[in-house]
Formats: structure tokens, sequence, C-alpha cells
């Protein structure tokens, strides 16, 4: 046309503009811009300049578009829904927003929306997650009358969905005519997503009764759903259903099965599947990662990352959080610093989980400093900012978490309840009212909702600053209590002395629907021997039985003291020899202290002998033996003794003064 000298017209060139596009030849559709610069088409016709707004947004310039869409004298409703759809297509939703109020606004007859900029407003509120602008525009598409067509409809569908509202969608999803695959898919998968898997489940076998095929995507959308929502019996079934009536077992839905049973915590079922597939994807590998790293089982997660390195696939974070999280758990500080390199060389250091997972791994490890340093320079979340003042804590400078919580309100960053919890555990260990009571008249002023945990976090700070009124009252005031929250005011009187109190609790706590553990009696039994109640000891090692509950070395430990402490020795020493498991050397040497106590010179021979045998390394035994024997004029024993310590190599440690 061009050789033949034909000039182009205004239904040429649009034309040819929208191939180049579809073509993705930005060079070509330049060089036809220019050519329509100098033949004046662009003041004939808005769909010349409407076309050339649609090229550059589909090739990816949104500013080239946007100029273009200034140079149009006379616009209509083509030119902005393509700018509209151009903006939402490039990951720039807000602005598409934008541009649909702007056009409602100033727009003339010829530029009121149609069902496609409807549609593209309608993504960009789902993108957005914008649900009062989608209901807006909801209302906008009634009252045009464009709320019967199968575009806005299917859009409506789809924004509800990506928001959220289950009940929107599904009203959404009853009022579409022509109901396709992508409307069923939408539908399941909000369901899916926010745990309604019965209505999920409905959905699905009306689907098929409808004579639509579920596809990949929908079973995988039911899979996720069983698996978010830790329905193992029923997630289970749902796969022994895709076996029998043969629905599509693609990539998507053997990584939605793996994540489901990692997400159930059973290893089985997820390895036999991992292993009867010759090639996985990259999701795959990352998903057992993540699996074996979730249930706690480091070695593998560790090992099957290296096999994912050594084939070139490439590991995502929350696959690299899992190794950094194991590595760290089982103290492989050097593996932790590989894993950091290999980050570093991938580009993935500025991800802020990955970076969080890190600070946490180096400030839990003692490596303060270095964790300081990433921390600063680190895209910081509420996350990070917990996860250095946890690393601080659990460090034990204390103070310097706190002042770090102080740093990070000054900063504008409003902390989370994990946070408070977090600072009023570092406040109960230094212990500090004063910062105490500061972070509990910011939870007021904050309005934070007192959940277990804060209210858990409280009574114990005040309880371990020794102000047991304040910590009883904000316990009685607590709408629901979990056993640790009990557990907590339990030891807070023992620790004080008050078992009277303490034994109190215990009882509203047996009337409640909450079950004691073991360390609900450990703290009980730490009271009685403080107050040296020894009936009432004896009743609550009892009463273990009658929850099921297995005395640990803790719990004989604590009973050996109570019964050792009120002279009742022999009884002691038969408790210890009749324990179900070894006891150590604890057990023995609270049992040796009160022989030695009430000068129990025989017993206190035959325990020293059974402390020296479960902790040979323990100078102290050996010396208490030796001035046991001498007090009985038996001082060949007692340098028998001493002289064992020498062919031990044990050397008597230096005391120390904190003055």
């Amino acid at each position: 046309m061009r050789y033949d000298n034909t000039p182009p017209n205004q239904f040429t060139i649009p034309m040819i503009v929208a191939t180049c596009a579809e073509l993705l030849w930005l060079e070509e559709g330049k060089y036809i811009h220019g050519l329509v610069s100098k033949s004046g088409l662009f003041a004939e016709n808005s769909a010349v300049g409407s076309s050339f707004v649609y090229m550059y947004a589909k090739c990816g310039v949104m500013e080239d578009a946007s100029l273009m869409f200034d140079e149009i004298v006379v616009r209509d409703v083509v030119s902005w829904t393509a700018l509209v759809i151009g903006y939402v297509h490039n990951d720039d939703s807000e602005k598409g927003l934008e541009c649909l109020c702007e056009m409602r606004r100033i727009g003339g007859d010829g530029e009121k929306v149609n069902s496609r900029t409807l549609e593209g407003g309608f993504q960009a509120c789902g993108n957005l997650g914008a649900m009062i602008a989608g209901r807006c525009l909801h209302g906008l598409a009634v009252k045009t009358g464009l709320g019967c067509s199968q575009v806005v409809q299917s859009s409506l569908l789809s924004m509800y969905s990506k928001c959220g509202n289950v009940e929107e969608a599904h009203n959404s999803f009853c009022q579409v005519v022509d109901k396709d695959v992508f409307s069923w898919t939408s539908v399941i998968g909000v369901c899916a997503r926010f745990g309604f898997m019965n209505e999920c489940l409905n959905l699905f076998w009306d689907m098929q009764v409808d004579d639509v095929y579920p596809d990949g995507i929908v079973v995988s959308c039911i899979l996720l759903g069983f698996g978010n929502s830790m329905m193992v019996r029923e997630g289970k079934a749902f796969h022994g259903l895709i076996v029998r009536r043969n629905y599509v077992l693609d990539d998507t839905v053997n990584n939605a099965l793996l994540s489901m049973y990692c997400k159930f915590g059973t290893l089985n079922p997820a390895e036999k599947l991992f292993d009867g597939v010759h090639e996985w994807s990259k999701e795959s590998w990352n998903t057992m990662v993540f699996g074996y790293g979730k249930m706690g089982i480091e070695g593998k997660c560790i090992e099957l990352f290296r096999e994912m390195r050594d084939l070139g696939i490439e590991a995502d974070s929350n696959s690299l959080v899992s190794v950094i999280s194991s590595c760290s758990k089982l103290g492989l500080i050097n593996l932790c610093r590989s894993v950091h390199c290999y980050i570093i060389k991938n580009s993935v250091d500025e991800d802020v989980s990955i970076a969080n997972s890190l600070i946490d791994m180096y400030g839990k490890g003692g490596n303060l400093s270095i964790a300081w340093k990433m921390f600063c320079r680190t895209q910081r979340d509420v996350v990070t900012w917990n996860t250095l003042i946890s690393s601080y804590t659990h460090s034990g400078h204390y103070a310097e978490a706190i002042t770090l919580f102080d740093e990070m309100i000054s900063e504008k960053l409003n902390p989370n309840s994990a946070t408070l919890v977090i600072v009023l555990s570092a406040c109960c260990h230094l212990p500090s009212l004063e910062k105490g009571k500061m972070v509990h008249q910011y939870i007021k002023e904050g309005g934070f909702e007192l959940n277990v945990s804060l209210g858990t976090a409280l009574v114990d700070m005040y309880a371990k600053c020794g102000q047991l009124e304040q910590s009883r009252e904000l316990f009685n005031s607590m709408k629901e209590k979990d056993v640790i929250s009990w557990n907590v005011m339990i030891s807070g009187y023992g620790l004080h002395g008050d078992a009277n109190s303490a034994m109190e609790v215990f009882q509203q706590m047996e009337q409640s629907n909450v079950k004691p553990n073991a360390i609900t009696f450990l703290s009980l039994l730490s009271a009685c021997t403080h107050a040296g109640y020894v009936d009432e000891g004896k009743q609550l090692f009892d009463r273990m039985q009658y929850y099921s509950i297995k005395p640990n070395l803790k719990h004989f430990a604590c009973m050996a003291d109570l019964l050792g402490r009120s002279g009742n020795l022999q009884e002691a020493e038969d408790l210890v020899q009749s324990m179900p498991i070894c006891p150590d050397g604890g057990v023995w040497g609270t049992l040796l202290s009160a022989c030695k106590i009430h000068n129990e010179i025989e017993i206190g021979i035959r325990v020293a002998k059974c402390a020296i045998e479960s902790d040979p390394e323990n100078d102290g035994y050996y010396i208490m033996l030796s001035n046991m024997y001498g007090s009985m004029g038996k001082w060949d024993e007692a340098e028998r003794a001493r002289e064992l310590m020498k062919e031990r190599g044990i050397g008597k440690r230096a005391g120390w003064s904190a003055v």
C-alpha cells in the first residue's frame, strides 16, 4: 500500500497498530506513529489515537500511552478504556482507578463507561482489595444497565472473590447466566480460601451437574482449602476421590496435594507423592523443603535443600526461611553462613522474610553485632523489629531490648501484640516495674485488644515485679484464659511464697474448662516446697495421675526437696529410688543437701555415692562425701573420696563474691 503511494486512512491505521500491539512490535508501532503524525490523521478520528494508546499500553510503555492519550483532541469511551485497562494490565491498578474516576468526572456523552471500562475498573479494585470502590462501581453498573452484561457479571464475581467477600462473591456468582469454568473457579476459590469447605464441596458437585468439568485449578483450590482449614480426614478423602474419579492430576494438583499434606504435618503421604514423580517442578521442591522445616525434620530439610542446589533448582523465600530456621535450631552456624552466602549470590537478601530469618538466626546464636548490621540495612517491617527485640531478650540484653522498643515507637512504626509480649518479657527479667507500667499504659492508649497472650504477659510482668494484687486483678479481668495464663498466675504466687493463693487459683482452674499440664504441677509443688506444705504437695503429686501427666525429673526433684526439707529423708530416698526414670545429679544433689541440713550422715553417704555416679564432674559431691566420712571418724574413707576426686582430674572450684 505504501509502495503504491496509497495513503492510509482512519480505518487502516487502527488495524495496523492493533496488529503491532498483539505482536508486541514496539519499534514498528513507533514508526507508524511518526507517519500518522506527519499525515495529520489524529485530528480526523479518535480511533487512531485510541489505537496507539492501546499499542503502547500493550507493549508496557505506559508513559508513552499517557502522552498519546493527552494528544487526542476528541476522546471517546474507547480511548479512556484503553488507558484504564492499560494501567491495570501494567500493575498500576491505582492509576487505572484514578483514570476511571476522571473519566466519570469530565467525560461527555461519548465518554460514558461501557462493559469493557467497568471490567478494567473491577479488575483494579480486585487487585487493590478496594472493596468500597468496587461496590461503587457495582452500583454504577446497575444504574447504567450494564450489570446484565456477561463480562461485567464475571468481573464482579472475580472482584469480590479477590477482595475476600464470600457472601457478595456468591451473590454475584448466582447472577451469572452463562457460568463457565472461570466463574466456578472464582467462587470455589474464595470459599476454599476462607475455610467454607462445606459450601465449597457443594459448589464442586453443582459444577459437575451443570456439565462443567473441574480442571486442575479448581481441584487444587479445594485441596489448599482443606490444608489451610486443617481438615485432615476430609482432605485425605478428597484425595481418594481425585484418584477414583480420574480428575486432573497435573503439576498444579500435585503441588496442592504436597502442600496440603505438609500443612497437615503428615510426612508419609507427602514423601510418597514426592518420590513417586520423576520430574517435579520448582514449586514442588520448595513445598517439600518448607514441609520438612514445618514438621521439625531439620536434617531432611537441609538435605533436600542441598539436593536442590546441586540440581540448579532455585529456592523460594519460604524454603530459604525453613532452611535458615533448621540450621539455627541444630546450631549449625557455619552452614547458616553458607546459606547466607547463597542468598546474597542469588540476590534475594532484600526479601524481608529472609532478612528477618537471618536476623533471628544470628541474634539467637549470640551474634548480635551481625544481627544489628543486617537490621540496619534491611527494609524493616514490624516483624523485623520484633525479631531483633526478641533476639536481645533471648540473649539477656533486656535493657537494650526495651530501648529498641522505644526507638520503634519514635520512628512512628506501630507495634503489634507480639511486640508488646516480647517487651513485657524483657521487663519481667530486669525486673522493671516502671517500664512495665509504661508498656501497659501504651497498650491502653493504643486501644489494643487484651487477647490471651497479651493479657498473660501483663499478668506475668506484674507478678514477677511483686505486684500480686495488680496481677490478680488483670488475671480476673481476662475474658479468655489458656493453660499458660493459669500457670503464670500460679507460679507468680509460688514465686512470692503464697502457696495458699496458688492452690486457690489451681482449684478455680480445675473448675474451668482448662486442663492443667506438667508446668502447672511443677509450679504448685515449688510453692508447697517453699511454704513447707508436705501433705498438700503429696496430694498434688498424686493428682498428676488423674490428668494422665507423667512426672519428669523436675517434679521428682521438687518432691525430693519438699520431703527433704521437712526431714522425711527416708521417704525422699525411697521416692528417688522408685523413680521410673533414671535420676540425674540434680535430684540426688537436692536430696544430698537435705541430708546435710538434717545431719543424716548414713543416708547422706548413700545419696552422695549415687550423686557422684550420676554427675562425676561435680566437685561438691566428693567434698560433701569426704566431710560426712570425716564427721563419723572414718578418715580413710574421707581420704579415699579426696583421692578419687584427684584421680578423675576434678579440681575444687574457686569461690567468688559479687561484692
